[in-house]
């Protein structure tokens, strides 16, 4: 009976390990050859390369192919080599696309209920009500914050500066995001700047550590699809401590919105109005409309959309800001030049650093948007095939499941498109440069109904943090309504 058990276990971890392994050879599409269980993705299952890696890899590796296969375990992926390819999957045919396939059973780990892991209705309802967070007109009202933030910044940075050895401005970078967003997000001093091992900075470690075991459970949740529905691969800590926020500051304003016109009053707003309503992106009628399907904004929802906010804002925003400084630290010619244009314009605002003021640095800007070029926060985009899909320049059909792969970085480091692409040229973002080039090369925000729904934000962040840092800018701080004042964290 043992034996027979044992037999059956073989076979099992057998097809488990080899299905779909000749997937790519059977169309013809170039690839490595795939080895048992792991694939090509082995180094990536134990932790031993980055996704971008992998990409940035098999894009310099096929310099002749439009696209290249690939094989995670026993899924079949599709890395995108070519611009008007990418352009499809993102934008053109995206209702065959519109899954991101980065998300987990949410009834397992519920803060995957957010609007970046959710895919079909869950993401097109949340998108298309949390949407409203990024106006023009929130983020201008957001605007004072953004700059009392700052100005701890600055602090901060002159006392570092005037200590003897390195300052490390990643962490910087990542202790100001997080209290930006705090602030910014969620009303709360959370005195990240000032105490490194604040309570919201240890979630943010929290968020990004990948110890042992959480590489274990991903790789187990990869590869054996039966498990899925009872593999929680986080750490539940970071699921105790954002429940409790939200409940504790859900509570503070009495469940409604408090005047702040932030990330936490938008989500008590949709609370309040019950059932987000809109049509199906999934499922049709017989006469072939969309079916009508709705969702609630509940705590556990909330707490979702309250990680990701924190995840998204905290990581993208701290390596975007230390890599632009990294980059001007190399190029004093360049900060000469973004010091000039500073002067220029807050002489027209009367040296008050104010949202309109900040949208007129164009050069900083661009030198900001270069640095993205160079050093984009994610290095791919991903997409999964929702239904079969044949590639109009390849005549190469697809089925639903397999992975679609964007790599931006290797896209936008390409010495195809960008001359010296290792090199800073702000100039490459000039109004008459992005109309000579193909749309879809730069994609640090991705593009499509899926694009980045804080990118705005992002870039008002990063250019503040340098107006605030540059010593010529001190005093020029802004003079505007006062904001309510943040609650201590609860």
């Amino acid at each position: 009976m043992i034996f027979v058990l044992l037999a059956l276990f073989a076979i099992l971890v057998y097809y488990f390990g080899t299905r779909n392994h000749d997937y790519w050879a059977k169309r013809n599409v170039k690839h490595d050859p795939p080895v048992f269980l792991f694939g090509n993705n082995f180094k990536g299952f134990f932790g031993r390369q980055s996704p971008t890696e992998v990409a940035n890899d098999l894009y310099n590796r096929f310099p002749n192919e439009k696209v290249v296969g690939y094989y995670r375990g026993s899924t079949p992926e599709l890395y995108i080599r070519d611009p008007d390819i990418v352009r499809n999957i993102l934008s053109n045919d995206f209702a065959h696309f519109y899954l991101r396939g980065l998300g987990r059973n949410s009834e397992v780990e519920p803060l995957l209920a957010n609007m970046f892991h959710a895919d079909g209705d869950l993401w097109k309802l949340t998108r298309q009500r949390l949407t409203p967070a990024f106006t023009t007109a929130r983020l201008k009202a957001m605007f004072p914050l953004v700059v009392r933030c700052a100005e701890r910044l600055q602090g901060v940075a002159r006392a570092a500066a005037a200590c003897p050895g390195a300052c490390d401005v990643r962490e910087l970078m990542a202790r100001f995001s997080t209290e930006f967003i705090g602030a910014c997000g969620f009303g709360v001093d959370t005195d990240s700047l000032g105490n490194e091992d604040s309570h919201f900075r240890k979630i943010g470690r929290l968020m990004f550590s990948r110890p042992l075991p959480v590489i274990i459970r991903h790789t187990m949740w990869d590869l054996f699809p039966p498990l899925r529905s009872y593999i929680h691969v986080y750490d539940r800590k970071l699921d105790d401590a954002l429940f409790s926020f939200v409940k504790n500051i859900r509570e503070v304003r009495q469940c409604k919105p408090s005047g702040r016109h932030d990330f936490i009053d938008l989500l008590l707003e949709l609370e309040v109005k019950g059932k987000i309503v809109g049509e199906s992106i999934e499922h049709r009628n017989p006469d072939g409309t969309p079916v009508t399907v709705d969702m609630e904004m509940d705590l556990k929802m909330m707490a979702a959309q309250v990680c990701i906010f924190f995840a998204a804002g905290f990581e993208t925003s701290s390596s975007a800001t230390s890599y632009t400084l990294h980059q001007l630290a190399f190029n004093p010619e360049l900060q000469i030049k973004i010091q000039l244009e500073i002067d220029q314009v807050l002489r027209k605002y009367d040296n008050k650093l104010c949202y309109d003021a900040v949208a007129e640095m164009t050069l900083l800007s661009m030198a900001f948007k270069e640095t993205m070029r160079m050093f984009p926060s994610v290095g791919v985009l991903n997409r999964v095939c929702a239904r079969p899909y044949t590639f109009p320049e390849l005549g190469l059909t697809v089925d639903p499941g397999v992975n679609i792969v964007v790599p931006v970085e290797a896209l936008q480091n390409d010495e195809k498109y960008f001359d010296n692409p290792r090199e800073l040229r702000p100039e490459r973002f000039s109004p008459e440069e992005i109309k000579k080039r193909h749309k879809y090369l730069y994609l640090p925000f991705g593009d499509g109904p899926r694009v980045c729904i804080g990118k705005s934000l992002e870039l008002l962040y990063v250019l503040v943090i340098y107006l605030q840092l540059d010593e010529r800018c001190c005093d020029c701080t802004t003079q505007q309504q006062q904001s309510p004042p943040l609650s201590p964290l609860q």
